[in-house]
């Protein structure tokens, strides 16, 4: 197939998969390939499968990708220089944003998947036109991006939007930054299997309200503090319960978003389904070529 127009490396490294794709600049998802995570192995084992990954997109594509963008777990240091992601073990201050580079020849950006997310949702997904909202992936863990006044908000080491560590319960469980009653430790879907002793999917009715009224928490928290009314989820945990979870999500969230600001805000599906994390992950490329 010929491109007619510039190609992005797409990268989504997430605690259960490994996405990597050729995206165009009008969102067009060309080419992909995936792996599953490795649950053990070195550091260097597991950037081994992205390069694999990588070979096989760039071999399987007839235009030449120009710059490549990268949304992973966090935490990290600014711009990736060093990742630490909670759900990937084997990464400890790991330099990805080196080891891409080198690996590459590209130009390479790299930031928060969740944060990678909200962009996506707002160029192609369900926050195009919007300038207030924040963006959420509740998948293995639980992560989050926030626009503001059209802008994605990146903090002094570009961690801003970490809705995975509000804490939801204040007497809750252990979670795997330290901290207690984190929503991650609570709604994610590594929490769910550890709590109900089975996977997600398998979750009773009970569980995915519970779900759905601890997110809607986190979200009515972040719509008072933030003046904004668009939460937009995705992932397999939030997308994979439905209905049943959507419906308590909103429902907390208009119990606890009272304010003359803040009424109205809901959690609604994101836009753009499998692509959702590739088209993010391209758009942090852009991002980074166009700043």
């Amino acid at each position: 197939m010929t491109l007619s127009v510039p190609a992005a490396l797409a990268v989504d490294i997430g605690g259960t998969k490994i996405d990597v794709g050729i995206v165009d600049r009008n969102g067009a998802v060309v080419v992909r390939e995936r792996a599953a995570t490795p649950a053990h192995g070195t550091g260097d084992e597991m950037f081994g499968i992205i390069v694999d990954l990588i070979a096989q997109v760039t071999s399987s594509s007839s235009v030449a990708p120009v710059v490549c963008g990268v949304g992973t777990g966090g935490p990290m240091t600014r711009g990736g220089v060093e990742v630490s992601p909670v759900n990937i073990p084997a990464w400890r201050s790991f330099p990805l944003l080196d080891r891409l580079t080198s690996a590459t020849g590209l130009p390479t950006f790299i930031d928060n998947d969740a944060k990678a997310l909200a962009l996506g949702e707002g160029w192609l997904g369900a926050a195009q036109g919007i300038d207030n909202y924040v963006a959420m992936v509740v998948s293995t863990g639980v992560g989050g991006g926030i626009v503001l006044d059209g802008r994605l908000l990146d903090g002094a080491d570009g961690n801003a939007g970490h809705i995975g560590h509000i804490c939801v319960e204040p007497d809750g469980r252990l979670c795997g930054c330290g901290a207690y009653g984190c929503l991650e430790a609570e709604a994610s879907g590594t929490a769910i299997a550890s709590y109900t002793g089975r996977p997600a999917a398998e979750a009773p009715s009970e569980v995915i309200e519970r779900t759905g009224r601890l997110v809607g928490r986190a979200v009515a928290t972040v719509a008072n503090l933030l003046d904004l009314r668009l939460a937009v989820v995705a992932g397999s945990v939030a997308l994979g319960f439905g209905d049943p979870f959507f419906a308590a999500a909103n429902k907390e969230i208009a119990l606890r978003a009272q304010l003359d600001f803040s009424k109205g805000c809901e959690l609604r599906r994101g836009g753009l389904g499998a692509d959702g994390p590739l088209i993010g992950a391209a758009a942090v490329g852009w991002r980074g070529l166009d700043q």
